[in-house]
């Protein structure tokens, strides 16, 4: 007998909260802001709203157009793994399919892809890419490469350094990976484009990246680390710190959903989200604030979405779910400013 699924709170907003129970999803509009709540068998606090909304905004990552199957990780032979039916739509396009109509429901003002376009960093896959994306959003489309595009030298959107400029903030895009590895990299003139882009800024800054950085806490400093390499992250995190305009940022590449501060930066989150590929499913809903910045994680729910991420989540000999979805604070969250910024 198949157990029956678990209830899931997956978002809280300011006015909304959404619960998950296999294919099932409640959601609940229209709530107050910063007030408890006892709905769907759960008790919940809403996220405040700071001030008047200025614009919204929506990121995915991870999206893998061309990928044949889930649940890979370097070569290691642990599953279960995962693929599309034979006759089937690719689970990439259905992913995306479902990302695409639900982000465009909320008619956002930009459309931040951070990486991994791609699984094998091929021109179709990229243009698979472009016809789901850029064919939705147009001139709305920011995107930039990760790993999965470099791998074999390819340089389809390497665009070092991009700047959005939105009511109420700022958006910092940078090209974390580099050609052959799948760690990441910051070049020094990147850092110095983002180190005087914050200090003209007349608004927060957010700033994306497909790769995390490595914590400067940490006791070890591979040399090899999955995320932007140590020496890169330390400049990083310098000049973040010394300029109180940037509030955050924010990474693909783990396909989990995690927020971490470190201490040269207090409260500032360092974020990454779920990738759409696979459980959750997921894209973030950025609303911008006068006094504040409203991340609100979806998870991408078509029924046949919701289908292949309910069987995705039991990859890795069923500890991805939990490791993937993490905390309701990792997902849903209040950005705010820094003492000395504008």
């Amino acid at each position: 007998m198949t157990a029956a699924p678990t209830p899931e709170l997956t978002t809280v907003g300011p006015d909304l909260a959404v619960v998950h129970e296999g294919p099932t999803v409640r959601r609940f509009d229209g709530l107050a802001p910063d007030t408890d709540h006892e709905l769907g068998g759960f008790r919940f606090r809403t996220l405040p709203a700071p001030g008047a909304l200025l614009t919204r905004f929506a990121t995915v990552n991870d999206v893998h157009f061309g990928e044949t199957e889930c649940g890979v990780a370097g070569g290691l032979d642990i599953g279960p793994i995962f693929r599309s039916p034979a006759g089937t739509e690719p689970y990439p396009e259905l992913m995306n399919r479902g990302a695409v109509d639900e982000i465009a429901a909320i008619d956002p003002a930009v459309v931040v892809v951070k990486g991994d376009l791609t699984s094998g960093g091929e021109p179709a896959e990229y243009q698979a890419f472009l016809d789901r994306y850029e064919t939705a959003f147009g001139a709305r489309l920011v995107h930039v490469r990760g790993n999965h595009d470099a791998y074999h030298g390819a340089t389809f959107a390497a665009f070092p350094t991009q700047e959005v400029v939105l009511p109420g903030v700022r958006l910092a895009v940078l090209d974390t990976s580099h050609e052959g590895l799948a760690g990441g990299v910051l070049r020094a003139e990147q850092l110095d484009w983002l180190d005087t882009l914050a200090a003209d800024s007349d608004r927060p800054v957010l700033v994306f990246g497909h790769h995390h950085p490595w914590s400067p806490a940490s006791g070890t400093r591979p040399s090899g680390y999955f995320g932007i390499n140590p020496t890169d992250s330390e400049a990083l995190v310098e000049v973040v710190a010394r300029r109180p305009s940037i509030v955050g940022y924010f990474a693909g590449h783990t396909h989990r959903n995690r927020v971490r501060t470190f201490a040269a930066t207090g409260p500032l989150p360092w974020v990454e989200v779920a990738s759409v590929k696979d459980f959750p499913g997921a894209w973030a809903e950025y609303r911008v604030h006068e006094g504040g910045i409203v991340q609100v994680f979806h998870r991408i729910s078509t029924p046949e979405a919701l289908t292949w991420t309910d069987q995705t989540r039991q990859m890795f000999d069923g500890a991805y779910g939990t490791y993937a979805f993490g905390e309701l604070a990792d997902r849903c969250f209040v950005v705010s400013p820094r003492p000395g910024s504008r």
